[in-house]
């Protein structure tokens, strides 16, 4: 069978796009001799469209652009990714659905099984499972049509399931020639891989091809990164999509091809890659065509800037420099370089003077402030700045503080965290000086100087960031422990050697998560990223 992917890039809500862009994509396939065209999951609406699917009117008009789309059919078979409903007044009565139409009707529909609830997933919230799973006899095959999380369950593949049902073994059970997911399954590092050695083990253990499309898309923190597979009976990767870019793949089922044996590429690549994608489509989609952002002539504010040159273009990228009396010649020349590098424009305003003037006035009203209050004010002074230029000249703000920085809020509240997106707060300090020399791999674009000054917020005299904060090496293993391992003070504190300094940064962590709810959007490239994925009370005391 001739199976032809469309990986292409929803927005989510937008059913009129999204239905043409489907549309356009079947007769693609048409064109180049399908059998059958596939879409990724909930296309039609984009995923994830949370709350949205409460609202009747909503399904209505996603019901109306479903039957549409299977009127257009021929004996060409379309499969795509949208809601159905039911009403047998258990749960929501909505289902995560793939449609199979074709001869101009629907003629098989498959819900979603396995109905995912942790990290980034709460579909639970919305969707029922479906009761049961069907092969679907087409031209001559039978077609095991999944939905994303239903092949995530494999139980010669992983060592600890998270479900007790394994719908895709119930699909080979009834005899399925060929498996199909349908996908929106959100990228972080190392996730590619995994995916592509688990369904290739499902394949060469049960002998059956395997087609996986997945959508490539940036939904405001959630980076969808394409990369569809096909493999063979035997197991091996045969097809793959391009990585953060729309593409189309014609599978034969009958042909032989060689095996592909990278999928992936190295940590620095990739998550440059996914964070000037996931920049670009939040720019697209909400309406942005310019950026702004600070340049302090710290690494983390270069690093955004070259971010935001590659995803926009230089002359859409526009800097200011804020110095007050403690930013060093240094930091302000190493600044402008980095601009004139990029071909950047940027403007130098000083705030010392409304600093100043803060400063007086809180005085003279009979108010007595301290070195932090000194600090916060210069950090709002900025954000006020830079919030007045992106209200004047209509350019998106670009939060640049790091992972490390957010986790244990070194970073002032409507300060250095204004912005509408944060780009690198999934990026920890350490890697982000592996992402700048990364940048730097083939010429000097940021200024080696930026690179090996140590850090420093500039607040206040000779200020370091370890006068606060331990050696970013240091702390970023605790980090990395603590948000993503999920381990705990006793057992990093064995690790590490430091139960003092353990106990220290998971305070730290704790006690600034009422910061993290007000931040701007993460872009997510790890497995547990700062927002949507991570829920933990600002109230609470299990450290006290």
């Amino acid at each position: 069978m001739k199976i032809f992917l469309c990986q292409l890039n929803p927005i989510i809500g937008a059913l009129e796009y999204n239905y043409q862009k489907i549309l356009d994509g079947y007769k693609k396939g048409i064109e180049n001799g399908a059998d059958l065209v596939i879409f990724p999951e909930l296309f039609l609406l984009g995923y994830p469209p949370q709350d949205l699917v409460e609202k009747r009117e909503f399904r209505e008009a996603v019901k109306k652009y479903t039957y549409k789309l299977a009127q257009q059919t021929n004996s060409v078979g379309l499969l795509f990714g949208a809601i159905t409903e039911d009403d047998d007044n258990i749960g929501t009565d909505i289902h995560n659905s793939a449609l199979l139409c074709y001869e101009g009707k629907i003629q098989f529909i498959q819900h979603k099984t396995l109905i995912p609830n942790y990290d980034v997933f709460d579909e639970m919230r919305y969707f029922d499972p479906a009761k049961d799973v069907k092969v679907f006899e087409f031209k001559g095959e039978k077609l095991g049509i999944s939905i994303c999380e239903d092949i995530w369950n494999d139980a010669d593949y992983w060592y600890k399931r998270r479900y007790t049902k394994d719908p895709v073994n119930d699909l080979i059970k009834q005899g399925a020639t060929i498996l199909i997911n349908i996908s929106a399954s959100p990228y972080s590092y190392g996730k590619r891989t995994n995916r592509k050695d688990m369904l290739s083990s499902l394949c060469r253990n049960d002998n059956l091809p395997l087609i996986y499309c997945c959508c490539v898309a940036g939904q405001t923190e959630l980076i969808f990164d394409g990369g569809s597979m096909c493999f063979d009976k035997k197991g091996k990767l045969v097809k793959l999509g391009k990585s953060y870019q729309e593409d189309f793949i014609l599978f034969d089922t009958n042909s032989n091809y060689e095996e592909i044996i990278n999928c992936e590429s190295f940590f620095e690549e990739e998550v440059l890659n996914a964070l000037v994608f996931g920049l670009r489509e939040y720019c697209q989609k909400e309406g942005f065509n310019k950026v702004v952002l600070g340049l302090s002539g710290g690494i983390d504010s270069a690093l955004v800037t070259c971010i935001s040159v590659e995803a926009l273009g230089s002359e859409n990228v526009k800097v200011l420099l804020l110095p007050s009396k403690y930013s060093s010649n240094g930091s302000i020349e190493d600044s402008k370089k980095l601009c004139e590098n990029l071909g950047v424009e940027y403007k130098i305003i000083s705030i010392q003077e409304v600093v100043d003037c803060s400063l007086y006035n809180f005085e003279k009203s009979g108010l007595e402030y301290n070195s932090i209050t000194e600090e916060n004010i210069q950090a709002r002074i900025r954000g006020n700045m830079l919030m007045a230029f992106s209200n004047s000249y209509g350019n998106l703000l670009l939060s640049t503080g790091n992972k490390s920085e957010l986790a244990v809020g070194y970073t002032t509240l409507y300060g250095d965290m204004c912005g509408g997106l944060s780009v690198i707060g999934d990026v920890y300090k350490t890697d982000v000086y592996r992402l700048a020399s990364y940048i730097n791999r083939e010429k000097e674009i940021i200024p080696k100087e930026i690179i090996n000054k140590p850090p420093s917020a500039e607040l206040k005299p000779n200020q370091k960031d370890q006068d606060t904060l331990p050696p970013y090496d240091i702390l970023d293993r605790i980090l990395r422990m603590y948000l993503e391992e999920n381990k705990e003070e006793i057992e990093i504190s064995e690790l590490i050697g430091n139960a003092e300094l353990v106990r220290k940064v998971l305070r730290m962590v704790d006690q600034n998560e009422f910061k993290r709810k007000q931040a701007p959007p993460v872009l997510r490239v790890s497995q547990k990223a700062f927002g949507y994925g991570r829920r933990y009370p600002i109230v609470q005391s299990w450290r006290s």
